[in-house]
């Protein structure tokens, strides 16, 4: 069994502030033992509507400005302080990583040279994004399939192949929505994603948007070797990912967690291993 890779996402529960920012990612590396963080970018003024970008935010006690675009501005770094957080990172030694939700910040985040990108679900079928990505940016693509039917994940990874770039491809089983109910999280997908796509891409992975961590360690055991979380210092915080966050002590649990279960995940080396043998003698039925 691979190893999973735990991504802790980070996303805009930064707030806003890069200190924060900071924070979020050496409490993941030193007290999580998270493998990787991620961030968003968007260019909102590329990706909203005129009349979007004007509009209130749906849920006002939740905005960081007038009006939606002002608050989706609010939360954006800049490619140099993305250059900052990243260079930060590896100082640590955890790996940095970002959602693009536009071509604009594909450009940008590629020229940063990341280990992997992501594209969320709501931006899977962007092709002019994909397409620019899958020619110009030599790292991994994870791709979650959240809101996606069977037919658009077939063309989604048909078009990776058709860009020779299919086998940097990290396919998500994902269900939209935060929190999602348990029986909305639809673990058994991951069977699906496997036998249709596990020799077509490099790996398949798990997005939860879930409570607790129990699926994950269920998700890890049916095949997902990437393990992705929403992750907050504090769940109480403003902002509309928070309640649907871990919090540190839940992050570091999941990571324990799943470190445990690698190891249990074999077979047995021998019929009776050296940690039976003395209790063999002791206690076996001599007939």
């Amino acid at each position: 069994m691979k190893k999973a890779n735990v991504i802790a996402e980070i996303g805009c529960n930064h707030k806003g502030d890069i200190e924060i920012a900071k924070e979020l990612i050496k409490v993941a590396k030193i007290f999580c033992n998270a493998d990787v963080v991620k961030f968003q970018k968007r260019n909102n003024k590329e990706l909203l509507t005129e009349e979007q970008y004007n509009a209130p935010h749906p849920n006002p006690v939740n905005s960081y400005g007038d009006t939606y675009g002002a608050h989706r501005e609010f939360l954006e770094f800049s490619l140099e302080q993305n250059r900052e957080l990243k260079e930060y990172c590896e100082d640590l030694g955890i790996i940095w990583s970002t959602s693009t939700w536009d071509l604009t910040s594909a450009k940008e985040i590629a020229s940063l040279k990341p280990k992997l990108i992501k594209i969320p679900s709501a931006c899977n079928n962007n092709y002019e994004m994909l397409g620019w990505l899958c020619e110009n940016y030599e790292g991994e693509i994870h791709c979650s399939t959240g809101m996606t039917t069977k037919d658009e994940i077939e063309e989604l990874v048909s078009f990776f192949e058709s860009k020779g770039k299919n086998k940097d491809l990290v396919l998500y089983n994902c269900t939209s929505g935060y929190p999602v109910p348990f029986e909305d999280v639809c673990l058994l997908d991951i069977t699906l994603l496997i036998e249709k796509y596990g020799k077509r891409v490099k790996e398949i992975g798990f997005s939860g948007h879930h409570l607790g961590i129990a699926v994950d360690i269920a998700a890890y055991t049916l095949g997902a070797t990437w393990v992705e979380r929403h992750y907050t210092l504090d769940r109480t915080w403003k902002g509309t990912d928070h309640s649907a966050s871990l919090e540190p002590a839940g992050l570091r649990k999941l990571v324990r967690d799943l470190r445990a279960v690698e190891q249990a995940l074999t077979f047995k080396q021998s019929d009776i291993l050296d940690i039976e043998a003395v209790q063999r003698e002791k206690l076996k039925n001599k007939k």
